[in-house]
Parts: C-alpha cells; sequence; structure tokens
C-alpha cells in the first residue's frame, strides 16, 4: 500500500508534551479522507485537511477556521457535552503550540473523548443494543428536529429540483460501476423510480414545504454518529461542510438511521425507532416520502464504498470486500423502490386488554406502522403526549376528530404499500364499519384483532400502569363495558380473537403469514 506522510504538526501532535496536559500514551491518529483526529483520553482534537472536493472545500486556513466553528456550533445541538472550542494552533521556527498567542498556523476542534464502545454501531457489534434504546433514539431525534432551524433558505432545498439534483448526481457517480457492484437492471429501475416519484409527487413536496419539514438537519444519522454516553443519547459529527447535505426533510434524517439499521438485518429495530419517532412528532403524513429517501441513503453508502475501487493505494483483498458492500447496498437501494402491498390492521378491545402490546408485536412482525389513538388524540388537541389529557380531549366531537384522522393516515399509508396498525378500541360499530367500508373502496386488505382477558386482569393492568401516554383509569371499564357494541357478522370475517393472558406468538401466526 502506497505510504502517505504525515504532516509536521500531525507528528508534534503524536507527542505528548504538545498537549497542556496529561494524556493516555500513546496519543492515537485516526484518519479520514477528510480530517485527523487525535485521541489523547481525555480529549479529542480534530484537524480537517486541506483539501476540496467541490462538495467540500476546506482548503484554505480561513475556510478550515470557520468549518471548524460550524462544525461546533451545529454538533452542540446533538452533544453540547462533547464539543468544547476551537483553538488556534500557532508556529514559532518549526514549532507548533496548541492555543498560542500568535498568529494562527492552523485550528483545531477540541472535543471530550469517550469511549469507542458508546458508538451504536460497536454496541450493536457487541449484541448489546435494545429496542429500548432505539425508542430513546426516536425521542432525542424528534426533539433535534423540534429545535433545527428553519427560514425561506432552508426550505428553498426541499423544492424538487433541488432533491432531485442530488439524488441524479448520485446516478451519474455511479455509471461507471454497472458491470461491477452495480448492476444494469438496479441502476436503470432504481433511476426510474426516482423520475417517477418526482414527476408524480410534486404536490407531496410542496406539502413538506409548507409543513415546515425541511429544517437544518443532521444529514448523516448513521450508527457510527450516535453514541451512548453517561446515560445520554448523543448525536455528532452532523454535516457542517455543505448545506444542501443537511438542508434536508427530516425525512432524510430517519431514513439514514432506519436504513443503517435495516442493512445490518434488523428491521425490527430500525420499526421500533421509526414508529417511536412518527408518534413524537406526528408527522405520518412524511412517512410518505421515506421510501424515495430510504433509497437514497442505501445508494450515497454503496456509491462511497465503490469509490475505493478507484483508489490505487487500496489492496486487492479490501476492494474485493469493498466491492461485495457496495453490491449489498446497491440492491438495498434497488429494493426500497419495489411496490409492496399494503394493509390495514385494527385493534378491537377495552383498556388494558393488551391492545398496543399486541399492536407493537405485530408492528415488528409486519415491520407496520403501529397508530396509537392515544398519541392522534394528543397531536390533535396540542398538548404533549406524556401529559395527561382534561375532559376537553374526550368529548364525542373530538374522539370523532381522532377516529377520523386515524382512518385517513390508514388509507394513506396503506395505499402507498405500508403495513398499517390502528391502535384504537373500535368499540363502535359505525368507527368499525367506516374502516371496512373505506379499506373496501380502495381494495386494501383488512385485518380486525380483538384483544381480550378478564375483567380483574384488565383492572389490575390498568391500576399498575405507568410512563404511558394513554390515561384510562380502571374506573373507566364499567362504562365501556355497558357502551361495547358487539361485532356483527360482516365484521367477524376479519376477525382474529387474541387472549392477551396468553403468549402472541402462536396465536397471531395466521395474521403475520397471510
Amino acid at each position: 500500500m502506497t505510504e502517505v506522510a504525515i504532516p509536521t504538526l500531525i507528528q508534534q501532535m503524536l507527542q505528548p508534551g504538545f498537549y497542556p496536559h496529561a494524556v493516555k500514551e500513546p496519543v492515537q491518529l485516526i484518519q479520514t479522507h477528510i480530517s485527523y483526529v487525535l485521541l489523547t483520553g481525555k480529549y479529542a482534537y480534530k484537524l480537517k485537511k486541506p483539501i476540496n472536493f467541490g462538495f467540500l472545500d476546506f482548503s484554505t486556513l480561513e475556510k478550515r477556521q470557520h468549518f471548524c466553528q460550524e462544525e461546533l456550533r451545529l454538533n452542540r445541538r446533538g452533544a453540547a457535552e462533547l464539543y468544547l472550542e476551537v483553538l488556534p494552533i500557532t508556529k514559532a521556527g518549526e514549532k507548533y503550540e496548541l492555543g498560542g498567542t500568535g498568529k494562527a498556523a492552523e485550528y483545531v476542534l477540541k472535543m471530550r473523548q469517550f469511549p469507542q464502545e458508546a458508538l451504536l454501531s460497536s454496541m450493536f457489534d457487541e449484541g448489546t443494543l435494545q429496542p429500548s434504546h432505539l425508542e430513546e433514539l426516536g425521542r432525542v431525534v424528534a426533539l433535534y428536529h423540534e429545535k433545527a432551524d428553519i427560514n425561506d433558505h432552508i426550505r428553498s432545498f426541499g423544492e424538487v429540483t433541488q432533491v432531485q439534483k442530488a439524488i441524479d448526481e448520485n446516478y451519474q457517480q455511479t455509471e461507471k460501476y454497472v458491470g461491477g457492484p452495480q448492476t444494469q437492471l438496479q441502476f436503470d429501475q432504481t433511476k426510474a423510480y426516482s423520475d417517477r416519484f418526482f414527476a408524480e409527487r410534486q404536490e407531496l413536496f410542496a406539502q413538506r414545504i409548507k409543513g415546515d419539514y425541511i429544517r437544518e438537519c443532521h444529514g448523516d444519522l448513521h450508527l457510527r454518529n450516535i453514541a451512548l454516553w453517561q446515560d445520554r443519547i448523543l448525536v455528532f459529527d452532523c454535516i457542517e461542510f455543505n448545506e444542501p447535505f443537511r438542508f434536508v426533510d427530516v425525512m432524510y434524517d430517519v431514513a439514514f438511521t432506519v436504513m443503517d439499521l435495516e442493512a445490518r438485518q434488523r428491521q425490527d429495530l430500525g420499526n421500533v425507532f421509526l414508529n417511536t419517532y412518527v408518534e413524537q412528532t406526528g408527522d405520518w403524513e412524511g412517512l410518505q416520502v421515506l421510501p424515495l429517501y430510504l433509497s437514497r441513503q442505501a445508494y450515497v453508502r454503496a456509491k462511497v464504498t465503490s469509490f475505493l475501487l478507484d483508489d490505487p493505494g487500496i489492496p486487492a483483498e479490501v476492494k474485493q470486500k469493498a466491492s461485495h458492500t457496495a453490491a449489498g447496498y446497491y440492491k438495498q437501494a434497488w429494493k426500497y423502490t419495489k411496490p409492496r402491498q399494503g394493509q390495514l390492521i385494527f385493534m378491537s378491545g377495552l383498556s388494558g386488554s393488551g391492545k398496543s402490546t399486541t399492536a407493537r408485536y405485530l408492528s415488528l412482525q409486519l415491520a407496520a406502522i403501529q397508530i396509537r389513538s392515544d398519541a392522534v388524540r394528543k397531536h390533535l388537541a396540542g398538548i404533549p403526549l406524556q401529559s395527561k389529557g382534561g375532559d376537553e380531549i374526550y368529548t364525542p366531537e373530538m374522539t370523532q376528530k381522532t377516529y377520523g384522522r386515524l382512518l385517513d393516515l390508514g388509507i394513506i399509508l396503506a395505499k402507498q404499500g405500508f403495513s398499517v396498525i390502528l391502535d384504537a378500541k373500535y368499540d363502535r360499530q359505525q368507527l368499525r364499519q367506516e374502516v371496512i367500508n373505506q379499506a373496501k373502496a380502495n381494495n386494501i386488505p383488512l385485518k380486525i384483532v380483538q384483544c381480550e382477558a378478564p375483567l380483574e386482569v384488565l383492572k389490575q393492568r390498568l391500576e399498575h400502569r405507568s410512563g404511558d401516554i394513554a390515561d384510562a383509569t380502571a374506573d373507566l371499564l364499567t362504562s365501556q363495558v355497558e357502551k361495547a357494541e358487539s361485532l356483527t357478522t360482516e365484521e367477524k370475517v376479519y376477525l382474529k380473537v387474541v387472549d392477551t393472558t396468553q403468549p402472541l406468538e402462536t396465536q397471531l401466526k395466521d395474521v403475520i403469514c397471510s
């Protein structure tokens, strides 16, 4: 492999005496194609390489200073504990000094160092990444997006021409890999899908801009840029060097994480993150653009990995592995473009009957979108999900609105090929019939899953419920039993009854496999 000379500055930074604090020897150097990172034990120091790739320009000292400051500013949004300050490096003769008072010869970003085992990618490899971590990540990213900057300049990057330009560049830059890790069929069909999406869904992009979903996002939200450190989820190393890469639809960020988990064959973890995120934000309509961005993110990983094949300094065995990895990503990008058969499942049962637990189990098995009436109701009322709702959000009018939105979302998403679970009581025949009529009218397969358990069990569950967004209490059960309307003969055609005191797996096999 070709030897690359390490600059004198970096050689000096590898010496413990360079730093005004104690270091853990030896100082470690990590190189990427755009930066040097030096690990000293307590702190990490990051320098930008003097390069210009077109989409990224660090070619002058002034630009490197600017982008160090930008990296500090932008990453404090998701990891303020890690990003400390930008320091000048001065030079006297042949000796460099960190934080000196003379004229700056370079700039460095000082960060708090954390163990590599804290990365979600490392936790995944070690088998310690749990669904609860992805739930918390969903909440963290939802809040990150809620606080993200938005203005007319940022919104402009949601225009179809802007989004399409970025995606088309990926195709142009990967044509030469057709016949290698990419196939002609996958290339043609993936591009045809995005061309068709942009031509046919212009109104959807306009709605995303109007709804303020184009924000200053992270831009590179995969597992290697997320850490669990000191009991907090931190998102770091966002895109600071290119506005179009971070002025994007929030679903662009979400898609990166979901795609990364699915590339690692853990669709279930991706589903937990996705369902948590959209429940927190109420942005279920945004799922309509998700397949486009899932394909885009997988394609970018394929493209970047393919670039290794052009590097004469890369050994043949490394190139072979890179080609195999890139091929997997190209295939994944192509698979996201394939049409899917959507379906609707709506839950039925009293409070405490296990509807949400059963719906969650089904969502993991079917990669389905679980939409809980409790979340929809609170979003409609404009109150935080964890706040207890007053009587005013449980009026007949509010209930009708809630079920109306549940149905609208279910039909929109099922028509786009999603499996959708409407998680609500559905204890009135009129509410159930509306779903059945709409499913028939749109040729959407339908199932009803009714959850049952003894009344004493329901009471115990409700009395011990904590940390959930549902407001129902045990004293409501008697009136619920009195008001519940039995399923009709027509409804029973779609029905699956589940005893939630028994294991779900065997009871739901036919729902999952049919």
